[in-house]
């Protein structure tokens, strides 16, 4: 069995070009080089309605969102950067959150959640680089059990932010998201049951 942990990355945006979507790469490059098994996902690939309790009650949950909590069980760790939407969390990561928290038979409540590690990012062309989106998120986060690292990180101006590899023009941002990572790294590995992953 692996005794590196498992990392997800992904972004609180649907679109194509996010730059949300370029610092989750960026996240997944930089944790597989920290000796993590890192995985990326588009949350885009995941066809889920706005959650309504009528439907789950009447139909289950949907097989994407089966299919989405599949994978967050099996990491250890999330690094996750999210996009500002009116000054909050958007509402793909939100309407995602909301559909994998929902137990199915046999299944202990938020158990994709629980005792997970996380480190927050954002990125945004405007001043604060969606710093104001991330307070919503490590609240949602902290409420649902998983441990979010004090470490984060706001990128301003993200749209002139990146070079062409996906890495930062700024070396002390990309030292800060190195440093993210491998906080979530170490504390998910510190968590771990000794030469076990999930």
């Amino acid at each position: 069995m692996s005794d590196k942990p498992k990392i997800l990355c992904f972004a609180g945006s649907l679109r194509k070009d996010s730059l949300n979507k370029k610092l989750a790469r960026l996240c997944r490059e930089l944790a597989q080089e920290a000796g993590a098994e890192a995985t990326f996902i588009d949350l885009k690939d995941f066809d889920l309605p706005i959650y309504d309790g009528d439907y789950e009650q009447a139909n289950g949950l949907p097989e994407d969102a089966k299919k989405l909590k599949k994978i967050l069980k099996e990491h250890q760790g999330f690094l996750i950067a999210s996009p500002e939407y009116n000054s909050a969390i958007s509402g793909a990561l939100k309407n995602a959150i909301d559909w994998t928290s929902r137990p199915e038979s046999g299944e202990k409540s938020l158990e994709c959640f629980t005792g997970k590690v996380a480190g927050l990012l954002a990125a945004s062309p405007g001043q604060l680089g969606g710093l104001r989106g991330l307070v919503s998120v490590r609240i949602i986060l902290g409420n649902i059990g998983v441990i979010v690292v004090p470490d984060q990180i706001a990128i301003s101006q993200a749209n002139e932010a990146f070079e062409s590899d996906g890495s930062l023009k700024d070396s002390k941002k990309q030292e800060t998201v190195k440093r993210i990572v491998t906080r979530v790294i170490e504390v998910t590995r510190a968590l771990m049951p000794a030469g076990v992953t999930k």
